[in-house]
């Protein structure tokens, strides 16, 4: 059921008609990632943080559902939305408000960018310490409410640890500010900290004010194939540990991922490398680009020497490292075989290669038709995993997660590692967190949203 006019009504009123949506305009757009998104039909794109309070008052008091939306990047359901709620895009906060380069400190709006952000940022020869494949399209917001991870974790943290403080706003109307921008601040219960993966079901985050890194300067990058996950993993450990070398990026990918976009692409050159049963995609930093290369090159060689490397080629132009990065961030097996399945977990570096080996003989008993490709950030033991097979296997999520998830806890990994849990890893957080903490979840959410507008059904398990 749609909502009341008088609802749109007065709710048209707090934001202004301009700034508001109907389902006949989100027809016409693009819902992003899932196509569930624009389900109910109506958004406000509200222009500051005192507008987003006087929806959220407005929305509590009339038991309106309201689903936060960032750039709609998100892979778990976290923005999908149903007739009768009502959508807050922020794409309008879109303001960086400050970059204090000595104290290496950013302030800025929700409705930001992360490229945008980190070009802001390199005006001053900082960054902002993350960085994956959706930087033109995610959102700060949205980054934070799931506490995004990808390339650069493994040096700088998710963005748990780059964020310095925020401002939010409640299910109530009501403003939270804590948007301290020192990394020392000890004022009492961190609540702040509390809307840092919470996907929208406790408030609204406006504002953040962010930690910013020096800049990388030049750097040399190499694909890389491998004969092992074992050799992957030590290839990892050997370059982290190379005397001159800064490692920024250790991408993996297994070889069938690499070779069925390599052929996707028309990246005959790379075909070779792409045949191995991995790939690794190494970028390092230095203040040279010569340096940079020079110190990979001979990690690599030495690698080489030690039985960890089959091939590898060193990029020897941007057209080349564009190509090798396209080869990482393009999902053209989704689209030779659509109807697949993905899995975002954690794994400590170290049992990888084991926990891979199992998964792999666990499917294969299962289903001998189902087939694993994976992509991750080799260097914090992400794995993103995608389980298809010559038949769509979309309908069968819960059906084959306890495959992918079973050991994760023992092993003392994560079944979801940077995408958050929105509806899709619902279940799979209610079979696997432990009561205490399911307990803990759904009276947070009962004191901060006691009247279950924020986000509706989403994360906390029922």
């Amino acid at each position: 059921m749609s909502l009341p006019a008088e609802h749109v009504a007065a709710l048209t009123r707090i934001v202004g008609p301009q700034a508001v949506r109907d389902r006949a305009e989100l027809a016409a757009r693009d819902p992003g990632v899932d196509p569930r998104n624009f389900g109910a039909g109506l958004m406000l794109r509200p222009a500051s943080t005192a507008e987003v309070s006087q929806v959220l008052a407005y929305c509590n008091a009339a038991r309106i559902g309201v689903v936060p939306q960032g750039g709609r990047t998100g892979l778990c359901g976290g923005a999908e939305s149903r007739a009768g709620e009502v959508i807050v895009a922020l794409d309008r906060l879109n303001r960086i408000e400050s970059v204090d380069a000595v104290s290496r400190t950013a302030v800025a709006g929700a409705g930001v960018t992360l490229a945008a952000l980190a070009a802001r940022a390199a005006e001053h020869g900082l960054s902002a310490g993350i960085d994956f494949g959706g930087r033109d399209s995610a959102t700060l917001g949205g980054m934070v409410s799931t506490n995004a991870g990808g390339i650069s974790a493994f040096r700088h943290g998710t963005v748990r640890e780059r964020v310095l403080g925020l401002e939010a706003v409640l299910a109530d109307g009501a403003v939270l500010a804590e948007l301290g921008r020192v990394r020392k601040r000890n004022e009492g219960l961190a609540i702040e900290r509390l809307f840092i993966g919470a996907e929208g079901t406790l408030g609204i985050v406006t504002r953040i004010a962010f930690a910013l890194v020096p800049a990388d300067g030049a750097t040399a990058t190499a694909l890389v194939g491998v004969p092992t996950l074992a050799a992957a993993v030590a290839l990892a450990d050997r370059l982290q540990r190379a005397a001159g070398l800064a490692p920024v990026a250790l991408e993996l990918m297994s070889g069938n991922h690499a070779a069925t976009t390599c052929r996707a692409l028309g990246l005959a050159e790379f075909a070779a490398i792409a045949g191995a049963a991995y790939v690794v995609l190494a970028e390092a930093g230095a203040e040279r680009a010569e340096a940079a290369e020079a110190a990979l090159v001979a990690a690599l060689e030495q690698a080489t020497e030690a039985d960890l490397v089959a091939d590898a080629v060193v990029a020897q132009n941007e057209a080349q490292r564009a190509a090798m990065w396209r080869i990482r961030e393009d999902w053209a097996v989704d689209r030779e075989r659509p109807g697949g399945l993905w899995y975002d977990v954690s794994v400590p570096v170290a049992a990888l290669p084991g926990y891979l080996d199992r998964l792999q003989r666990r499917l294969a008993a299962h289903d001998a038709g189902l087939a694993l490709y994976l992509v991750g950030h080799l260097a914090d033991g992400n794995m993103h995993l995608t389980i298809n097979a010559p038949a769509p296997v979309s309908e069968r999520y819960e059906e084959l997660a306890p495959l992918v998830t079973s050991e994760l806890g023992a092993l003392g990994g994560s079944f979801s590692a940077e995408h958050g849990i929105g509806l899709e890893k619902k279940a799979t957080l209610a079979r696997l967190a432990g009561a205490v903490k399911l307990d803990l979840m759904r009276r947070v959410k009962a004191a901060l949203d006691p009247n279950g507008i924020m986000n509706p059904g989403k994360v906390v398990p029922d």
